[in-house]
């Protein structure tokens, strides 16, 4: 049974019926991913329309030699599990977590290495070492990235997690500078780049805090847990849909959380074993997810939002896509011939 969408049949779920709606995809229908390690990430490829999953394959922070990545074709398919595979060949991957595809490259946040993989061959193409900003001259310490996204204009985005650090990688020039090191992000793991307004948005694994980070690197909290309410607790993943709906994952609590545009927070999806750096296929409207503690990953067709429909109004299954909507009526005083 599906991972995402088991979660209907538990008694407390039943007024989340927006899930049996979502299995549905373009594609025909949910897919799972099974035989995964400890999966991290899940991206498409823009270009080629096929798919990436990260495996940690051991300890996150274990310079082991035996992660891997696994490729789908663009229906989902398995191409090959262990696309690229620590220890084979040439290949050096410990244990991949983030990733982001640029034109034919993989981009890979391995310990505190990033790592470029060709798409279509899987041969190394980039290997850059990242050094944490040293508390003290004494005290040096080792970068721990956790993700990594693309801005569109040429350039890469890592977080390191232990350093409260976001870094800028020109991939023209292949150098590397600090944007922002910074107490405020509070661990920050899962990194976008907002579509439409160009900011990078960066999610909390220590506070659950949503913060947004300006070119400049100035941080600007946009939700966080209060006193009265703490909604987030580990956040993992975060990214947005074509319409510029924002979705995150809490790994702890087992959630996917949706927030609209004006700013309207709901779950979408709970009871979920340890939901960890998503992503969405805007192009074909889907929501990919992997499921670190079980091993697994799925696709999953979004719910496509209505417009012009009054909150009385029923949905119906036009309001989602899987049926053509009804036909728009005549303009008064047209006649018919």
């Amino acid at each position: 049974m599906s991972l995402l969408t088991r979660i209907i049949r538990h008694p407390a779920t039943w007024l989340i019926w927006i899930i049996s709606l979502v299995i549905v995809s373009p594609l025909g229908a949910q897919i799972t991913v099974t035989e995964l390690q400890s999966p991290y990430s899940f991206v498409n490829d823009p270009l080629d329309k096929g798919y990436f999953i990260s495996s940690v394959n051991g300890e996150p922070e274990t310079a082991d030699n035996n992660g891997f990545i696994t490729k789908l074709d663009p229906n989902g398919k398995l191409l090959n599990l262990k696309f690229i595979q620590g220890g084979k060949g040439d290949v050096i991957l410990h244990a991949p977590k983030g990733m982001a595809v640029v034109e034919h490259v993989l981009y890979v946040a391995d310990l505190n290495t990033l790592r470029g993989f060709d798409t279509t061959t899987g041969a190394p193409v980039l290997t850059l070492t990242i050094r944490s900003p040293a508390t003290s001259p004494s005290e040096p310490q080792q970068a721990s990235l956790s993700d990594v996204t693309f801005d569109g204009k040429g350039h890469l985005y890592c977080s390191d997690q232990k350093a409260n650090t976001i870094y800028r990688i020109d991939l023209a020039t292949q150098t590397l500078s600090i944007l922002v090191t910074n107490l405020a992000l509070a661990g920050p793991t899962g990194l976008v780049v907002h579509p439409k307004s160009g900011q990078l948005i960066a999610v909390s694994w220590d506070k659950g805090k949503i913060s947004e980070v300006s070119p400049e690197g100035v941080v600007t909290e946009l939700f966080s847990n209060s006193f009265f309410s703490s909604r987030f607790q580990n956040l993992r993943g975060v990214d947005f849909d074509r319409w510029g709906n924002m979705y995150v994952s809490d790994f702890t609590t087992g959630k996917v959380w949706r927030m609209s545009w004006d700013k309207r927070f709901q779950v979408i999806a709970e009871f979920l074993p340890s939901p960890g750096d998503l992503s969405i296929d805007r192009a074909n409207n889907l929501i990919l997810v992997p499921f670190e503690l079980a091993h697994a990953a799925e696709m999953n067709g979004l719910e496509t939002p209505s417009s012009g429909k009054s909150k009385q109004e029923k949905r119906t299954l036009a309001d989602y896509g899987f049926i053509p909507p009804p036909p728009k009526p005549a303009p008064e005083g047209s006649t018919k011939k």
